[in-house]
């Protein structure tokens, strides 16, 4: 049985004192935190609960964003209305993430801080070699069974894929991560493998989330969250994409594009080259085509994975095909059906 002691943290710096010691581990809605531990990857010493804390499940919109609360619970970040309108992707991403009860418990900063669901990760006496477990041990996916496995971003040290939703939506509209110390732009939120996967994100030891703002823009509010799966519900992205589009007044040349796809990356990954090659340029069928192969620009294969490198054009052109087509109905013809 795991031994540790519980404190209910009093305030944001209590919370932070007591979580900076060795072993301290923050507890909120606790569907990551929990369920690390029964399977015995996460040992804390001392968990500490911040969900009594005052005024940090808030949720405001107004002209000039949004601002998130890091105890607001995924359900009702989804159904908020004001976020929905200023950025679907954003609710659609959450929407379509675990399961209602999950959404009901699990908070927004807990769902940024979620861990891969990489099976040799989850399964320390199976598979004890894991670099984000123990570092220098080895990566037990490599070579393994690797269907869910990364292809973007990945090293010789480490395959596993980040798989939350909401991260990949906010990456691409440049949300910005708001700590007790600092703040961070989410895309340099999130670390690469490298040589050191255990180091996940940049957050210090007893660093705590906070909120996260999301600046408005004409492209976040025309945006989608796409996410292909293998089954409908309660099922992590084979490949996803959160894009945002806005034209020039001539109803087809691309003013902005963001794109940031998931499923197939150890982080949310922005795809810049995809956006560069759009930007400027008038919304063709060809253009489409060329521009999203750059999705998986760097991809490397490992195995059963091979199949998200081909999948993963058809969900980006997919998604920038359904939100240019409604927001420019004329564009349908010569786009055609989405891939």
């Amino acid at each position: 049985m795991l031994d540790f002691s519980y404190s209910r943290a009093t305030s944001l710096a209590d919370a932070s004192q007591q979580a900076a010691a060795e072993g301290g581990r923050i507890l909120a809605g606790g569907t990551t935190l929990l369920d690390l531990a029964k399977c015995g990857v996460e040992t804390p010493q001392t968990v500490v609960d911040i969900l009594s804390l005052q005024g940090l499940d808030t949720i405001s919109v107004d002209a000039s964003g949004a601002r998130i609360g890091t105890l607001a619970k995924m359900s009702a970040v989804a159904d908020h209305a004001g976020l929905s309108a200023l950025c679907p992707a954003l609710s659609q991403s959450l929407a379509l993430a675990a399961s209602a009860q999950l959404r009901n418990m699990a908070t927004i900063g807990g769902n940024l801080l979620q861990r891969t669901r990489c099976p040799y990760f989850r399964d320390p006496v199976t598979f004890p070699n894991c670099n984000k477990r123990n570092p220098g041990s080895g990566c037990a996916a490599i070579g393994g069974v690797t269907r869910n496995h990364a292809v973007l971003g990945t090293s010789e040290h480490c395959i596993a894929t980040y798989h939350g939703d909401l991260a990949v939506a906010l990456v691409a509209f440049d949300a910005v991560v708001e700590t007790d110390r600092r703040t961070i732009p989410i895309d340099t939120f999130f670390l690469l493998p490298e040589d050191r996967p255990d180091r996940e994100t940049v957050l210090e030891q007893g660093e705590m989330i906070t909120g996260i703002a999301v600046p408005a823009s004409p492209a976040a509010k025309n945006s989608l969250y796409l996410k292909v799966r293998d089954r409908q519900s309660y099922e992590f992205a084979a490949a996803s994409a959160a894009v945002g589009l806005e034209f020039e007044p001539d109803g087809r040349t691309m003013k902005d594009v963001r794109v940031a796809v998931g499923g197939v990356a150890t982080k949310p990954w922005r795809a810049r080259a995809v956006e560069q090659a759009l930007v400027g340029k008038p919304l063709t069928a060809e253009g489409l085509r060329q521009a999203v192969g750059h999705s998986v620009d760097g991809a490397v294969a490992h195995g059963g994975n091979r199949y998200k490198i081909e999948l993963l054009p058809r969900v980006v052109a997919r998604a920038i095909q359904t939100v240019a087509t409604t927001l420019a109905p004329h564009l349908a013809q010569d786009l055609g059906e989405p891939a």
